[in-house]
């Protein structure tokens, strides 16, 4: 069965940024931050709490329905997975998510999106992501 990638008890979250290091690593090859699939922002201030912008693995994700080329693929399970050679970097997909879930990588001229591995919850060392079902969602 497919997983999904979910925040929670964010609360414990303090903002290391382990999670987005190993996502740009593991997904891009770059261990800069603005590559990661996932970001981790404030909630505003010094004294605030974190929040996790990740993709919501949408059944019907309209940032696969505005792509005019194709580049994104249905995922199982939910979300979509990009075929880099078909993606024209029109970057209609990056303002079609709700969530403002996709990022877009300056150099390739590509969108950098989720794909739901579970290396970000496995590196995050309070626990503040996990991988569930996508049945359960």
């Amino acid at each position: 069965m497919p997983k999904i990638l979910r925040p929670r008890e964010m609360n414990k979250c303090l903002g290391c940024f382990s999670c987005m290091t190993v996502c740009a690593a593991t997904g891009q090859k770059n261990h800069s931050l603005v590559k990661s699939a996932i970001k981790i922002r404030t909630t505003g201030g010094m004294d605030s709490s974190f929040i996790a912008i990740v993709c919501l693995a949408c059944q019907e994700p309209a940032c696969m329905e505005v792509c005019p080329s194709d580049a994104l693929e249905l995922r199982d399970g939910g979300g979509v997975l990009l075929v880099p050679d078909k993606c024209i970097g029109c970057r209609q997909c990056e303002t079609a998510c709700i969530m403002r879930a996709v990022n877009f990588d300056e150099e390739t001229k590509k969108p950098i999106i989720c794909r739901h591995c579970g290396i970000c919850a496995r590196f995050c060392p309070h626990d503040c992501l996990q991988m569930v079902e996508a049945s359960e969602v």
